[in-house]
């Protein structure tokens, strides 16, 4: 079994995990965790705590792992090793991290606000399947059915990770329930992910900058709703950056996540200039937005979704809309 083909791939992922590393580095943070010096400051104490418990469950599935061998449970170790090698792709440091993830109703009316909330059903299952929390910060309702936009925070292990190349332009294409003729149409909805940066990290905001206004929700809130103003809209004054919370019941709730937003944005905002400047200096600047079409949704005349960037395809669009995403986004992280 020493020489086998199992073992030679746990041993590549064990070094591409740093597992000894991280053994190593475990046993440094317990000792800073027992001197009571570190428990001064209660933010830095816990940090270093959720920083053992990560290296713990990183630790944990490689001992998974090697369970799974000595029992000769091929299958299930094949099933979690390759979970674990697609991590390995993952060399973002907000890889590991939450992600917020927008969804914007493009070209086709109410069959593309339709298309949003088809997709929001999409990801929440995707999520739900991946055993992820979602928590809903904001959504705008369609004039006659679906969702203008929604916004939500995915919380979970490699959230970003998994999630980050689901960002562009997805079309729809299928013989439309809001027509009496039962045409075929085409709609279009954007994606948008931008990872959760840490608090007080990366990005300040100056108080200065920000303009706060306050709004009756619409929104679930119980007797709150329409009666007093939770709703918070706020805006960034330098870049212009708008955003929306309104599904906390308490204007304090909805301040700290439009907040949360917020900073991500503007994370997001100097990722992308970064990133521009690398793409130009190459010569592969490529414009983002409603330009990035990268998959397909054909459900008439022919069934059949099909992604542009890793040409995987699946004639089973039903399953795919009910959350099985899994073939697609693990190309994406294999591949882009």
């Amino acid at each position: 079994m020493e020489n086998s083909e199992p073992q030679q791939r746990l041993q590549h992922l064990k070094e591409a995990f740093f597992f000894k590393d991280k053994q190593e580095k475990i046993k440094q943070l317990q000792k800073e965790l027992e001197d009571e010096t570190t428990w001064k400051n209660w933010e830095l104490g816990n940090k270093i705590s959720q920083d053992v418990a990560n290296l713990k469950r990183d630790i944990e599935e490689i001992e998974l792992l090697e369970l799974l061998l000595e029992d000769n449970n091929v299958e299930e170790f094949n099933r979690e090793i390759k979970r674990l090698e697609l991590k390995t792709f993952m060399s973002d440091p907000h890889d590991k991290g939450d992600a917020l993830m927008s969804i914007h109703a493009g070209q086709g009316g109410t069959e593309a606000m339709d298309w949003v909330e088809m997709l929001y059903r999409m990801y929440l299952r995707y999520c739900e399947k991946k055993h992820w929390k979602v928590d809903e910060i904001n959504q705008t309702p369609g004039d006659e059915a679906g969702l203008k936009s929604v916004t939500f925070e995915v919380v979970g292990p490699y959230v970003y990770g998994f999630l980050k190349h689901e960002a562009g332009v997805h079309r729809l294409v299928r013989q439309s329930p809001f027509n009496a003729d039962n045409l075929r149409q085409t709609s279009f909805a954007l994606i948008e992910i931008i990872p959760v940066v840490e608090e007080s990290k990366e990005i300040e905001i100056k108080e200065e900058d920000l303009e706060w206004d306050f709004f009756r929700s619409g929104g679930k809130g119980g007797q709150n709703v329409n009666k007093v103003s939770t709703a918070v809209r706020l805006k960034h004054i330098p870049s212009g950056i708008i955003v929306e919370s309104q599904e906390e019941r308490y204007q304090g709730r909805n301040r700290d996540k439009a907040l949360k937003v917020l900073k991500a944005k503007l994370f997001a905002l100097e990722q992308q200039k970064i990133e521009e400047e690398t793409q130009k200096a190459k010569g592969t600047f490529k414009t983002p937005g409603w330009g990035n079409q990268i998959r397909n949704y054909v459900l008439h005349p022919y069934k059949l979704i099909k992604d542009l960037r890793t040409n995987i395809e699946h004639v089973n669009p039903e399953m795919v809309l009910n959350g099985d995403l899994d073939e697609f986004i693990d190309a994406e992280v294999a591949q882009l």
